[in-house]
């Protein structure tokens, strides 16, 4: 455990959290929404500060990341939560535990093995890294200090103030750009559209290199006219922004729906590509 940075207190040892867009108000012995930051005392303590749940080398494109250090592979870290509930959640063994699980492990020695794995970034991914921003940055200004890149995969639901403390320390994030509905996002992700835009708009006003991706959900997403609405909106920032569209899998509570067509995949490319220099699709083999 180690106390939250991104915090205030407020009556009766409430505290109300700022990593995040829910800007949870959190009473005493209770979590947020994301289960990992906990009022102790009246004070909101990290419960996954130095304690991570996978830890892997990848190639950086499985970020996917495909515009920035391209060919080099990232050493990746991520805890147990989230502050998202998505219905379709591809990564839910880890997101949505309820218990506190993993293996210790101090900012250092992350930095140590990345060093000598030849790695030339840290990534802070599988789960959402905002919900353990504070561990992002202990390990992200030692990483700099060593001329390591640091890369956030993210939803994007982080607010300005968490985004401003993690400052010059990341240089690349892949956001999530899940939909341009908002109720897509009241209804499957128990969240809200409007703070991910601002993220993303913020992320490149402040030089950091950004990639989109969008999971292509057959039904709930995919259609013509979003499509174009989200391409519309990223183009709107820059046409140099690469968009991925990932390949959605029957997965956590949405195990009924379909596996994206090949056909799906490809018309969204179409659409993609006539205003964006950069499209991918992933997922497909």
């Amino acid at each position: 455990m180690h106390e939250c940075i991104l915090y205030k207190s407020l009556k009766g040892k409430s505290v109300q959290c700022f990593a995040c867009n829910h800007r949870c108000i959190i009473k005493e012995n209770y979590s947020g929404i994301c289960g990992v930051r906990k009022n102790i005392e009246g004070k909101l303590c990290l419960l996954v500060y130095g304690v991570i749940i996978s830890e892997n080398i990848d190639p950086i494109e499985k970020k996917p990341l495909f515009n920035f250090l391209p060919h080099t592979n990232t050493y990746s870290i991520g805890t147990i939560g989230c502050n998202f509930k998505c219905d379709f959640c591809q990564n839910y063994g880890i997101s949505q535990v309820k218990e506190i699980i993993g293996k210790k492990i101090s900012a250092q020695e992350i930095v140590k093995r990345a060093l000598k794995s030849g790695c030339k970034s840290i990534s802070y991914t599988y789960n959402e890294p905002t919900i353990f921003a504070e561990f992002v940055k202990e390990i992200a200004v030692l990483a700099k200090e060593k001329g390591l890149k640091n890369i956030l995969v993210t939803n994007g639901y982080m607010t300005k103030e968490c985004m401003d403390f993690l400052g010059d320390y990341i240089d690349a994030m892949n956001i999530d750009l899940k939909s341009l509905n908002e109720d897509f996002y009241r209804k499957l992700c128990k969240s809200k559209l409007s703070p991910v835009l601002e993220t993303i708009k913020y992320a490149y006003k402040k030089g950091i290199h950004i990639e989109i991706t969008t999971l292509l959900i057959p039904g709930e997403n995919d259609s013509e006219k979003e499509l174009k609405e989200i391409v519309k909106f990223i183009s709107g920032i820059s046409r140099e922004i690469p968009w991925h569209i990932s390949r959605f899998f029957p997965m956590y509570k949405m195990k009924n729906k379909d596996v994206t067509s090949i056909g799906s995949l490809r018309k969204a490319e179409e659409i993609g590509k006539k205003y964006l220099k950069y499209v991918y699709v992933g997922n497909v083999w």
